[in-house]
């Protein structure tokens, strides 16, 4: 296997991880430029699309925690 699927998955799990709190279910090489998550088989490169995806919807989350938690201590220190 190529050294960049591997990559890339190992990327995908840990993006996977941090959003859904679960690993993937179905994540696997096939070749040097397709790998299979979840069932739907891709190319590498969309792989890592769909991990920047991930990553940006894990931080777009932990922005509106922290706006949660900021105003319910303006609302306590009221």
């Amino acid at each position: 296997m190529n050294g960049s699927s591997e990559k890339a998955m190992m990327h995908y799990a840990e993006a996977y991880q941090k959003l859904y709190k679960r690993m993937p279910k179905d994540l696997r090489a096939l070749d040097n430029n397709w790998v299979m998550v979840n069932g739907a088989r891709m190319r590498v490169s969309e792989l890592e699309y769909l991990t920047k995806q991930l990553q940006q919807e894990y931080a777009q989350s932990v922005v509106h925690q922290r706006s949660i938690v900021n105003r319910l201590l303006k609302w306590f220190k009221q």
